[in-house]
Formats: structure tokens, C-alpha cells, sequence
């Protein structure tokens, strides 16, 4: 694989990964979720039956995305140290595993909506509604968020001693995904951290897409 080809193949995954995460969980799920309110959330689910399935379709793009850039960032960097590559490879196979195993709950959600919503609003169907929300939740927003970012901190140490981008953009994804980490471990225990504590890392992917797509990778570093 030449030098421009790789450039051109991790810069867009790193762009297509950036595109799908940020469609399904800062434009899609806020057009049925409504937040500590599962009446309201199964109610608009069912109201909008489309809005369910895309998100899962995106979610599953997104599971595929993650997948194919940790098979992007394992060729470019497993001449830097081949073992850790892999190892942060199998984290990233195994965040896209949950993220896509997680989404059958979310489907089973769209079932029970529209039966809520067809049968009078029964509260025993409110329940396994807010169970199928909370697993498809945990496993998808939590479980796989902690393997990425055990697989982020791996393969961003490799940037930062390959020099594949700047150090000053390795540190930046290095720095911030230990905050997104501290984040998911603390929603383990149900403690949730504001927003804005992951706010830090949530450009790193673009820039870092852009970056290689303008200024390539240097070819000692293959």
C-alpha cells in the first residue's frame, strides 16, 4: 500500500468514524429520546417509527467504522510496536461488538413503543421499555466507550512516538481520552460527569482525519 493510498484510507476513517458517532448521538437519538422520561420516549418512538431504525443503521455504521479505522491505524503502526497494535486493534473489534449488540435492545424498544402506544399506555409495558433502554444504554454507551478508549490510549501513544501526526495532536487525543475514560468509569458506579468534560476530545477525530487527508503520512513511519 503506498504511501498516499494509506494517507487517503486512514484520513477518511478517521472522518467516517468522526461523521456516524456524532449523527447518532448528538442529531438522531435527541429526535426520539427524551431524557428521564420513558413515557414520552416510547411515545415518540411510536409516533415516528422511521427515526429508531435509522439510528440503529447508523449506529451499525458506526460499529464498522470503528472496526476498519483500528484495522487503518494497526497497519500504519505496527512497526512501532506490532504486539500493542494488536492489542488495541482487539479493543476496537470488541467496541464494535457492543455497540452493534447493543442496538438489539434498541430494536426490541421499537416494539414495545408502538404496542405501548396501540394499547392504552400500560405501565407493565413502561418497565421492559425502560429495562430494553437502560442495556441497550449501558452496553452501547458505556461497555463499548470504555474499550475504545482502552484501545485509544494504545494506539495514541504509537502516534505519539511514530510522529504519523504531530505530538502536539497525539497529546490532545492522548490527554482527553484519559478524561472520556475517567468519564465511563465514573457512569459505571452511575456517577455521570457533565458534558463538557468529554467536550475536549469531541473534534480530535475530525481534526486528526483532516490533518492526514492535507498533509499525508511520512513514508519512514509506515
Amino acid at each position: 500500500m503506498t504511501n498516499n493510498k494509506t494517507s487517503r484510507i486512514l484520513g477518511l476513517a478517521f472522518l467516517l468514524q468522526f461523521v456516524t458517532s456524532v449523527s447518532s448521538g448528538s442529531l438522531i437519538k435527541p429526535l426520539w429520546l427524551v431524557p428521564d422520561d420513558i413515557s414520552a420516549t416510547m411515545l415518540k418512538i411510536a409516533e415516528n417509527p422511521n427515526l429508531l431504525p435509522i439510528n440503529i443503521l447508523v449506529d451499525v455504521l458506526t460499529a464498522l467504522g470503528v472496526i476498519f479505522l483500528g484495522a487503518m491505524l494497526f497497519i500504519t503502526l505496527r512497526k512501532q510496536n506490532e504486539k500493542m497494535a494488536l492489542v488495541a486493534l482487539g479493543f476496537y473489534i470488541l467496541e464494535g461488538a457492543l455497540l452493534a449488540a447493543s442496538r438489539i435492545g434498541t430494536f426490541s424498544l421499537l416494539q414495545l413503543s408502538q404496542e405501548y402506544a396501540s394499547t392504552g399506555q400500560p405501565e407493565s409495558l413502561l418497565v421492559f421499555g425502560n429495562i430494553a433502554l437502560e442495556a441497550a444504554d449501558y452496553v452501547g454507551d458505556v461497555l463499548h466507550v470504555l474499550a475504545f478508549c482502552l484501545g485509544a490510549i494504545l494506539f495514541y501513544v504509537l502516534l505519539y512516538q511514530s510522529k504519523v501526526v504531530p505530538r502536539w495532536l497525539s497529546l490532545w487525543g492522548l490527554i482527553t481520552i484519559m478524561v472520556v475514560l475517567a468519564g465511563t468509569l465514573t457512569a459505571i458506579f452511575d456517577v455521570h460527569l457533565p458534558f463538557i468534560f468529554f467536550l475536549p476530545y469531541f473534534p480530535f477525530e475530525f481534526v486528526t482525519g483532516i490533518w492526514i487527508l492535507v498533509k499525508g503520512i511520512p513514508e519512514a513511519k509506515q
